[in-house]
């Protein structure tokens, strides 16, 4: 017989997944405490000991979402062989992630705008945190592109970046709404159609 009072074994990174899965289908307020220890296959305490709090268990799960599809996305920016290919393959890429048969639809880090409502001050900081890193790696490999005078030395590299990070987060509220991959994939093609004015010389 189990010695009472004795935490119950579990997967902890298991768990983490699954918690990681209802949050981005839910967000962080409409997920209650019942719903995580059921997904998750433990007991309330047994979480609070685990994860201290489930402001907490949000961060990581959070972190858990990045470690896959942010750095999946951060490849295709980093490996594609241009500056125009790298952002092509970003958003192309993403269109393909928010649409995966057995995955919540758009993408945790952009949905957390609205999913990360209720959490604490520290979990807000990490989250707008975790939304301005993909425009921050986007600028790196655009800053790469005009040291190779790929770009002109006068493009708007922040601007540039911010717009098509924009277009990248209104395709996961599209996803989210139930947009197929090829719609996402017109939208992505579509903004393409506007880099050579983005990125043309300014007088």
């Amino acid at each position: 017989m189990a010695e009472r009072g004795r935490p119950r074994s579990f997967d902890r990174g298991e768990a983490l997944r699954h918690a990681m899965m209802l949050f981005w289908e839910k967000g962080f307020q409409s997920t209650s405490m019942s719903e995580l220890t059921a997904a998750m296959g433990i007991n309330a305490p047994s979480l609070y000991a685990a994860f201290g709090s489930k402001d907490a268990l949000y961060r990581e799960a959070m972190a858990l979402y990045e470690e896959g599809d942010g750095v999946e996305l951060g490849r295709q920016i980093a490996d594609a062989p241009s500056a125009k290919a790298a952002v092509e393959a970003y958003l192309m890429r993403s269109a393909a992630l928010f649409t995966r048969p057995g995955k919540p639809a758009g993408c945790m880090v952009v949905l957390s705008v609205i999913h990360g409502a209720g959490t604490s001050p520290q979990t807000c900081t990490a989250l707008r945190d975790a939304r301005a890193e993909a425009q921050a790696m986007i600028e790196a490999r655009l800053r790469r592109a005009v040291e190779a005078s790929e770009l002109p030395a006068a493009s708007d590299l922040a601007a540039i970046a911010s717009f098509y990070v924009t277009v990248q987060q209104g395709m996961s509220i599209r996803a989210r709404d139930g947009a197929t991959r090829p719609e996402l994939e017109a939208i992505a093609r579509a903004a393409m159609s506007a880099w050579d004015g983005l990125t043309q010389a300014r007088s």
